[in-house]
């Protein structure tokens, strides 16, 4: 069995749980079936072994080094990437007319959480250049898509994102990079952006920034910036790449995982940039790209979560230690450390977390697959529950994954320290867990008078039968009042004094509907793996999400202790 992820998992959610082969009943996905996305399931779960996995703790102990000149990267990581753009999955949701396969969402990122728990490092730079490749293709001129996109879906360029600055970080209204118009209808980019995943790099031809810039003599704000391709090098129109454009590589970041990605700051000094769609949209236009990424890191903090659980659980397997505490004889044969109950609560508790992650993941993912009002509506709220819980309880997983090797677990001679250390930086990436719990409660819980919180808790109680769903039913209700509660005089420093407590209960509430929904799924099937779907589902039900009552009481209090205290008493 591999200890990568789970084909079976993975089939049962697809195919018995979300039907995904009811979608090639759509004109768009017509052409395949179920062998077709079984045979991208099989390929992606072969490379993630075979080119993936063997470098993963190279690329933790041998990070990328910059000389001065030239930012050099062990070569597995190129060659694992070569393979992996041979399977034309850097295209895959993408139209044939690009050379696209036009897969489903949900299925191409069931393939890609293969890459992403065998090599998190190297899995991140075909995440970003896909996420780059798909706002182009929305917003970018039919120009603009042949000069830089097709590259990138033949594997020649690589894409980034460059948002964040030194001296603003998430703060995008403080953003000081600017854009100067040029006669030829090009742009002059001059700033410096900061902790830019795959910034530089020798493993591509050049590299396709997208860097929010402030046109010269637009107001303060993020509603005046603006969005720019600055590539590496200069490309000629029919992709032909030339001499490096004014793009520099000051120096790079040294994260405690994910480090065999470079991390880059980068220096626009009168660059040559090309104006994405109008002027004062950037942000908009770039959150095309952030939301895929958001929905990228859950995947990714589920990956390394589901990785460890797995390695846990092979290890408690076979790890002889101790003895049941009712035998008496200290000459009795040690037992499996499985069989101890503290390390079943946590192998099962981790169990819940990835796998309701999982789902949550792929439910968000078929959305965007059945494109409508009411989907696009629910996705639009899930999105910041699909970057932030995941990222936080999936790295509890990992967490319990290094408790059950015990004194192992922490050294380097197993993976799960590093599975640990690469997942502590999801709650960061693509905005911190508080921004996303911001989001949440002050954005997408209010908007359209809250029609997006409503449409949640609806589907959420159309799932709430039986003896489990009576206490997500109830909690449904307190999310609706709690809520109501908070933004009773619309006060958002009251309302939001607490948000990530707000996204913790929401979250633990979204995750309890995901069990409910799955082992609606498993109906009355037998066997081992349906009889733990069961057990999961009432575990999280019984055990985790009580755990949100305190979370709701204290919201309900409009307590504002964090917004009120005085830095000084800190310390």
């Amino acid at each position: 069995m591999s200890k990568i992820l789970s084909r079976r998992d993975l089939d049962f959610l697809l195919y018995e749980w979300l039907d995904v082969e009811a979608l090639t009943e759509r004109e768009r996905f017509a052409e395949h079936s179920r062998e077709t996305f079984d045979a991208f399931l099989d390929v992606s779960a072969q490379i993630a072994e075979r080119d993936f996995a063997p470098h993963n703790r190279r690329n933790d102990l041998e990070e990328p080094t910059f000389d001065g000149v030239r930012v050099e990267v062990h070569p597995e990581v190129g060659a694992a990437l070569k393979v992996f753009n041979e399977t034309g999955l850097i295209s895959g949701t993408m139209d044939a007319e690009l050379g696209g396969l036009q897969l489903p969402a949900v299925v191409a990122r069931a393939c890609f959480l293969w890459f992403q728990a065998a090599n998190i490092a190297t899995s991140s730079y075909p995440l970003l250049t896909m996420a780059n490749a798909h706002l182009l293709t929305t917003y970018g001129s039919p120009a603009q898509i042949a000069r830089f996109v097709q590259p990138m879906v033949e594997g020649r360029f690589t894409g980034t994102m460059c948002l964040s600055e030194p001296q603003a970080g998430s703060s995008l209204s403080d953003v000081l990079t600017r854009a100067v118009s040029h006669e030829d209808g090009s742009y002059r980019i001059t700033g410096s952006k900061m902790w830019i995943s795959g910034g530089d790099h020798e493993l591509s031809e050049t590299i396709v920034h997208l860097v929010l810039a402030r046109v010269a003599g637009a107001p303060p704000g993020v509603k005046s910036l603006s969005l720019f391709i600055v590539p590496k090098h200069h490309v000629a129109e029919d992709g032909t790449v030339g001499e490096r454009n004014g793009v520099s590589l000051s120096g790079l970041n040294h994260k405690m995982g994910w480090r065999g990605t470079t991390n880059a700051v980068l220096s626009f000094d009168d660059a040559t940039g090309y104006l994405v769609g109008e002027e004062g949209k950037g942000l908009a236009y770039m959150f095309h790209m952030m939301n895929e990424a958001r929905i990228g890191v859950g995947a990714g903090a589920v990956a390394l979560g589901y990785t460890g659980y797995l390695h846990a659980l092979d290890y408690a397997r076979e790890r002889l230690q101790g003895r049941p505490v009712a035998a008496k004889d200290p000459a009795a044969p040690p037992v499996p450390i499985v069989d101890h109950p503290d390390v079943r609560r946590m192998l099962l508790a981790s169990k819940a977390y990835v796998e309701g992650g999982l789902g949550l993941i792929l439910y968000a993912s078929k959305l965007l697959d059945e494109p409508s009002a009411e989907n696009d509506l629910l996705l639009d709220v899930l999105t910041p529950i699909v970057k932030a819980w995941p990222s936080q309880w999936c790295r509890v997983a990992n967490d319990h994954a290094i408790q059950v090797h015990g004194g192992y677990g922490y050294t380097r001679e197993y993976p799960v320290e590093q599975f640990y250390r690469d997942n502590r930086l999801n709650s960061i990436h693509e905005g911190t867990d508080g921004i996303q719990a911001l989001d949440l409660l002050g954005r997408k819980a209010v908007m359209k008078g809250g029609a997006g919180l409503a449409l949640l808790l609806s589907t959420i109680r159309a799932s709430c039968t039986g003896d489990l769903g009576a206490p997500v039913l109830a909690v449904c209700d307190r999310v609706a009042s709690s809520t109501e509660t908070l933004w009773k005089d619309g006060d958002p420093t009251v309302a939001l004094a607490n948000a990530t407590a707000y996204l913790d209960a929401v979250g633990h509430l979204v995750i309890a509907w995901i069990w409910l929904s799955q082992i609606d799924a498993v109906g009355d099937k037998t066997g081992a793996f349906y009889d733990g779907k069961r057990l999961a589902a009432r575990y999280f039900i019984t055990h985790e999400l009580p755990k949100i009552g305190p979370m709701l009481d204290l919201l309900d209090s409009r307590d504002t202790l964090l917004a009120d205290l005085d830095p000084a008493w800190l310390g």
